[in-house]
């Protein structure tokens, strides 16, 4: 009987034929806290993956990315995001825990939630959204590479990141206006290439693309993103 990662209850899982015999991986959390994460589903914004709503759209987009569709500056860089959870109080807990205060051991309840998509998604390279050195330094690890090596994927470093400010800590208006904030490591590898990037949260979708841009005016064919959380 183990405890879960989340809540530290110990679980009781049903024995079952299946379980027995086809030795299906452990969940490493119990159902009580599985049910708090809040999947996106139903009709969702065909570049964010924001749910819609009448009120909040203009055909298959969410009015955000029509903004982002319609400046000139940004139009046409990121294909798709893929979100799978709303970033709920649960969810904002959980991450912070993970991202900010070093438990990794979380690593393990997220990636699993990634793999299935992952899967279903066809590219010719991965990558992740880097840290600053000084971010990287004060956190121990990459919570978007940690994700993908705990599913065993093997990513390549495409990207680098020259502008450190943490985007939190900005308006939206501001995120949109930096300078650049990644510059690519090597333009011959990505030419032509479909490529996906990961992350942990997808919220203005001003750092996606911001990565997704400079890929793509390097030579890159195809950019979607990934993330747990929007």
């Amino acid at each position: 009987m183990a405890n879960c990662y989340i809540c530290y209850e110990k679980m009781r899982k049903p024995m079952t034929w299946t379980s027995l015999f086809l030795r299906q991986p452990k969940s490493c959390i119990c159902s009580a806290c599985e049910a708090k994460f809040a999947w996106i589903y139903g009709e969702t914004c065909a570049i964010c993956s924001r749910e819609l709503d009448e009120s909040f759209r203009r055909e298959q987009l969410c009015l955000d990315c029509v903004r982002w569709e319609s400046n000139p500056e940004w139009a046409g860089y990121l294909t798709k995001n893929v979100s799978l959870f709303h970033y709920n109080d649960f969810l904002k807990e959980l991450i912070a825990k993970y991202k900010y205060r070093g438990d990794y051991a979380l690593v393990e309840v997220l990636a699993p939630f990634m793999k299935e998509r992952l899967q279903q998604t066809e590219y010719d390279l991965i990558t992740v959204i880097p840290l600053s050195k000084d971010r990287l330094q004060e956190r121990g690890f990459n919570q978007a590479q940690a994700l993908l090596d705990v599913l065993q994927i093997n990513s390549t470093e495409l990207l680098t990141r020259i502008h450190t400010e943490k985007q939190s800590k900005k308006s939206r208006q501001e995120r949109i206006n930096l300078p650049e904030i990644f510059k690519v490591k090597n333009r011959t590898a990505i030419q032509g290439k479909n490529i996906v990037i990961v992350d942990d949260i997808y919220t203005t979708g001003s750092t996606v693309r911001h990565a997704a841009k400079a890929l793509k005016l390097a030579g890159a064919e195809k950019i979607e993103t990934m993330t747990i959380a929007r």
